[in-house]
């Protein structure tokens, strides 16, 4: 008898007031439980588009739509992850057709290369380098058992003359950095051909082992090292057209970045 008024009394409690608390005397919502809460048959949870009543799928969960919205039902699925093997984590790719250009008098000032150009030299000590804008961009690594390899295409062009009796070239370098710290470089010759405007698709793949957990920024800078044997008005363009024969479109720069993890952390995938 007594649970049955208790029962009475909830259920007119709720007709009569916007609010009902148990154990609590405040209540911060329509039903407000301090308290623990033992379900023994089913939720079920309104459907919007067709005014129905789910009660979802089983290994289902509810996940919030925001204020103002009904949950909805969502599988919960935990990838399965064999020990001490390496898998994809992360992985993505930019693309950038503003590119950088590098006049007579933009060359850098580096002589001993030998000692500049090594794995963790930070952009500020290099200079003459420039970023490409559109490829600086953040990666996430979430354990420190990792690897993460990088490919960089780009186009190099100059807007040499045709090659003479005596070569006339250009030395640059193009650097793949990690938070401002050097990873990989590779430094390549364009030479003048027998047609005007030389390009050549610039090709460089780079990998580092264990980066710490968290957000990084990965960037591409490169640099006019020297010149041989060039007019003043030449000008180097990296991801970019020098001149008419090829355009932004043909010339642009992509990188491709993929990290590849020990798993520590099991992140669940909703779907």
């Amino acid at each position: 008898m007594k649970n049955s008024i208790s029962i009475l009394l909830v259920m007119a409690g709720l007709s009569l007031s916007a609010q009902v608390g148990i154990n609590t005397g405040s209540p911060k919502a329509k039903m407000d439980v301090n308290g623990d809460v033992n379900l023994r048959n089913k939720i079920v949870v309104l459907n919007a588009q067709d005014n129905t009543l789910s009660q979802g799928n089983n290994d289902q969960i509810l996940v919030s739509q925001g204020v103002g919205y009904a949950p909805i039902w969502k599988s919960l699925r935990i990838p399965e992850y064999e020990p001490n093997k390496f898998y994809l984590i992360f992985n993505n790719s930019f693309s950038d057709r503003v590119g950088v250009k590098f006049t007579s008098g933009e060359q850098s000032t580096i002589t001993a290369k030998n000692t500049a150009f090594t794995k963790g030299a930070d952009i500020s000590s290099l200079p003459g380098f420039k970023k490409i804008a559109g490829l600086s961009q953040p990666i996430s690594v979430f354990s420190t058992d990792s690897k993460t390899y990088f490919q960089f295409e780009t186009v190099v062009q100059a807007n040499l003359p045709a090659n003479g009796t005596t070569d006339i070239s250009i030395d640059y370098a193009c650097g793949i950095f990690v938070d401002d710290k050097l990873v990989n470089l590779r430094q390549r010759n364009l030479k003048a051909s027998s047609a005007t405007s030389t390009f050549i698709t610039h090709n460089q793949i780079g990998v580092v082992a264990n980066l710490s957990k968290g957000q990084h920024t990965v960037s591409v800078a490169c640099s006019r090292l020297a010149s041989y044997r060039t007019d003043n008005d030449v000008v180097l363009a990296v991801g970019i057209n020098a001149d008419t024969n090829i355009n932004s479109f043909i010339a642009q720069s992509s990188l491709k970045v993929d990290v590849y993890e020990i798993p520590q952390v099991f992140n669940p995938i909703i779907n």
